[in-house]
């Protein structure tokens, strides 16, 4: 089959798509880091706050909500899969693309908790699928289903760091063993490749900002020795927890929006705008800490975590905790990117403990949030190593281990919750 002439169009279809889809994603990136700069900097400087005050969270969120209720009530797709259910489920269609991408603008820049990856994979996936309706070929249904997974996968590896994290992703997520697996990954692969080239050689020229998930610099620890093992497993137990209280709060949140929609879609909104609220009222913080993917906060703590009081650290687990957990269930975006924010602080503010390094709790907290959101250990274990940089090879024992405990205690946790009526 890797040999037939079929198959080697599919590749070579696959490395074609990976560069419109990494424009596309380039230009959709830019363009919410455009909005959400003009949100939370410049639209406050220019009424006279040198940052947004405690209430700013406010009027946005509520704007959020109004924009998004008629997207989920009325366009086709929803606006995309809701976030507590992962990812998102089967590719979404060309004709779901308006409905995901105006979601997306318009109201993750305005302080929605949640990230990129998924109105991106929807993007890539339906951007796939439409080039595959040109070729006419959509008749093939194998080949709409890996040419839909390649573009998804294209898509994302533009934020996680490149293909290896995307390609990881996609092997622990399909589950196939043998040649079905190749017959998958290498279109994924070359696509992602192509992609990632092209989104990144695109913010070198252009200058904008990409948003890829990533760590400007970490602090330098040496290997982790027995105290941070000791600390480690518990505080993995404790945010695996964490995660999975919120998570279970996002289905309980889609469960009640299920009914009334529209008016419920505001109300969550309204929600969220009041824990990131409470959250700057309580430390006198910039609420953008709170509000958002979370990818700005995160280069900042882990550049500089002995910046950030103990306390704060907590009430921004918290806060962003309830923020999240409420977007999972009512609005659209990724559960990604929030999450591991939530792991990281949460890690760091147990750093003070005897024996307990900052860089060892950094990636216990960012290994463990993305092992329980996504539930594959071993894609949150190559993602954190990427995002530690070059102090992870001393990490990644810690890491291995905190993947596996966050994903089985998230297991646990859930099996009740699945054996209730």
């Amino acid at each position: 089959m890797l040999l037939s002439r079929d198959y080697l169009r599919l590749l070579l279809l696959s490395a074609l798509i990976g560069v419109p889809i990494a424009l596309a994603c380039f230009f959709f990136v830019s363009l919410q880091h455009e909005i959400q700069h003009a949100v939370w900097t410049s639209l406050p400087e220019a009424v006279g706050y040198h940052r947004p005050p405690w209430w700013w969270p406010l009027p946005a969120l509520l704007l959020a909500g109004l924009l998004l209720a008629p997207i989920v009530t009325r366009a086709p797709g929803g606006g995309g899969h809701l976030p507590v259910h992962g990812l998102g489920g089967p590719p979404l269609g060309p004709s779901a693309l308006p409905g995901v991408v105006f979601a997306a603008l318009a109201t993750l820049p305005l302080g929605v908790v949640l990230g990129p990856e998924a109105p991106l994979m929807a993007l890539g996936s339906g951007l796939a699928l439409l080039a595959i309706r040109s070729a006419r070929r959509a008749e093939n249904p194998k080949a709409v289903l890996v040419l839909g997974t390649t573009g998804s996968t294209a898509a994302i590896s533009t934020i996680l760091g490149g293909p290896i994290v995307a390609a990881v992703m996609v092997v622990e997520a399909a589950g196939l063993a043998g040649p079905r697996l190749v017959v998958l990954l290498l279109p994924c692969l070359l696509a992602s490749g192509v992609g990632a080239l092209v989104f990144t050689g695109f913010g070198s020229w252009t200058g904008f900002s990409i948003g890829a998930l990533e760590l400007p610099s970490v602090p330098s620890d040496v290997n982790p020795d027995a105290g941070d093992f000791l600390w480690g497993i518990p505080v993995a137990v404790v945010i695996a927890a964490v995660v999975s209280t919120a998570h279970r709060l996002g289905a309980l949140t889609a469960e009640w929006t299920a009914r009334r929609t529209a008016v419920r879609t505001v109300l969550a909104a309204c929600g969220v705008g009041v824990a990131i609220s409470a959250y700057a009222l309580i430390t006198g913080r910039d609420p953008a800490e709170a509000a958002l993917s979370g990818q700005a906060t995160l280069g900042t703590l882990a550049a500089d975590p002995h910046s950030w009081p103990v306390a704060a650290l907590f009430v921004l687990v918290l806060c962003k905790g309830l923020a999240w957990g409420i977007s999972l269930g009512a609005l659209r975006g990724g559960p990604i990117f929030p999450s591991v924010l939530i792991g990281a602080a949460f890690g760091v503010g147990c750093a003070g403990l005897p024996g307990f390094g900052t860089t060892p709790a950094l990636a216990v907290g960012i290994v463990t949030a993305t092992a329980v959101v996504t539930r594959l250990p071993v894609t949150s274990s190559v993602l954190a190593v990427l995002l530690l940089g070059d102090d992870a090879h001393h990490q990644m024992p810690l890491i291995t281990v905190c993947a596996v405990v966050g994903f089985v205690t998230a297991q646990l946790l859930e099996r009740p919750a699945r054996k209730s009526p």
